[in-house]
């Protein structure tokens, strides 16, 4: 079972280099809108919370909330950077060169970005961060803030146990036989990277965003209803945006290139001498 799963995943990983390009570009707006949505729930989910539920509670149901993204990426189809790191696997067994890899990783990646931003903007015009008397607003400029100024090695090394069980996630998926059973498989592994909070670059596409967007063109009442004013969000920026998304992406990367990929690629794959 496990070896068809590896030999499956080092299948899809030749399969994504094959796609034509309008349709990989497609893929890949979906998949960022897909992650957008996926976060949309988990900050709503997430308003009100504090001081109500106990924080690992409230952290729960909002990774739960947070994973329709992988599910929609999943079950619908979609090409999603940071699972598209178990191409590494294809490129290891010889079956795709790395310019063919890197290309698709570029495409999809700067894809993933468009339908991120390009939802967060669809949430921000409709007024749906003002929901809960500007309870889910308060939520998406802290998340913003934090996650715009964490500090290099810490965005790193959250990026990299993100994309540990984001891939994992994937990675059960592909022995699934059913589609509840695809949906069984990301549930546990996504909630649990939401609910520890570590760094997810596409989610950060969508979120960083959206703060910036409220920041910017929040009306007046909003920041009163939250009792604060955009100067409390001057740290929050393009420029730390654009920054906080290298480290993040990086370690995506390594977690799951690196540590899910390249690790199954030497347990079930990598060429063996025969004994005698």
């Amino acid at each position: 079972m496990r070896q068809q799963i590896a030999e499956k995943a080092e299948a899809i990983g030749v399969q994504k280099t094959k796609l034509d390009l309008p349709s990989l570009m497609a893929l890949a707006v979906l998949a960022g809108a897909f992650i957008a949505l996926g976060a949309m729930f988990a900050t709503t989910v997430l308003a009100g919370a504090d001081g109500v539920l106990p924080f690992g509670l409230s952290r729960l149901f909002a990774g739960i909330a947070f994973c329709l993204g992988l599910i929609l990426v999943i079950v619908g189809g979609a090409e999603l950077f940071t699972g598209n790191a178990l191409m590494i696997m294809a490129l290891a067994a010889g079956k795709v060169r790395l310019r063919e890899m890197l290309r698709a990783w570029l495409i999809v990646y700067v894809r993933n970005f468009i339908g991120a931003i390009g939802t967060a903007l669809l949430v921000f015009l409709p007024g749906q961060y003002l929901t809960g008397k500007g309870a889910v607003a308060g939520v998406v400029l802290k998340l913003a803030l934090d996650k715009a100024n964490e500090p290099f090695d810490h965005a790193l090394f959250l990026g990299i146990l993100c994309n540990v069980l984001v891939c994992l996630a994937v990675w059960l998926s592909l022995g699934a036989r059913t589609t509840s059973d695809k949906v069984l498989a990301v549930l546990f592994p996504v909630s649990a990277f939401g609910v520890a909070g570590f760094e997810h670059s596409v989610a950060s596409m969508y979120l960083i965003p959206l703060g910036l967007f409220v920041k910017a063109w929040g009306p007046a009442e909003l920041w009163t209803l939250i009792g604060a004013n955009p100067a409390t969000y001057a740290a929050l920026t393009w420029p730390a945006f654009f920054s906080s998304l290298v480290p993040v992406t990086i370690g995506n990367i390594v977690g799951g290139a690196g540590l899910v990929g390249g690790a199954y690629w030497f347990i079930y794959l990598r060429p063996r001498r025969r004994s005698g």
